[in-house]
Formats: C-alpha cells, structure tokens, sequence
C-alpha cells in the first residue's frame, strides 16, 4: 500500500538548519523528519486518529531518535 504525499514548502534557512540537525540520525531525509515532527504535534493536540497507543519497540525508537536529536539524555 502506498501513501499519498503533499508538498509542504519552508524557508530555506529553515531547511538547512534541519538537514544539518538530521545529520547523523536515523531520519533518512528532512521530509521523514517532518513528518515525525508533524505527527507528534498533532498527536499532542489531541487529534483522536492519532492517539494510539506505542508498542515498547516503538516507543524504543521515538525515544532513540529524540536521544539522537539531543532533546533526551
């Protein structure tokens, strides 16, 4: 099953400073990075859709990309 995309578009200073802040993480592109960011921020705001519950193996992973990211120690 493929995914629809759209096009999202960002200042260019915006975009460098997130490639450089993707640099040596396990986001592949800026365009996987954004959609995490996305998906979080709406799953904060209580979008319902969104407001699953994480497996210990997913959680693992948001959790390795945020140490990666420097947000977790």
């Amino acid at each position: 099953m493929s995914e629809e995309y759209g096009v999202i578009k960002v200042p260019k200073d915006l975009l460098e400073k997130v490639e450089k802040r993707i640099h040596g993480t396990e986001f592949k592109s800026v365009d996987e990075y954004t959609a995490f960011v996305l998906e979080e921020v709406v799953r904060e705001d209580g979008d319902e859709e969104a407001e699953e519950v994480f497996s210990e193996e997913d959680e693992k992973k948001v959790k390795e990309r945020l140490r990666a990211l420097g947000y977790l120690d």
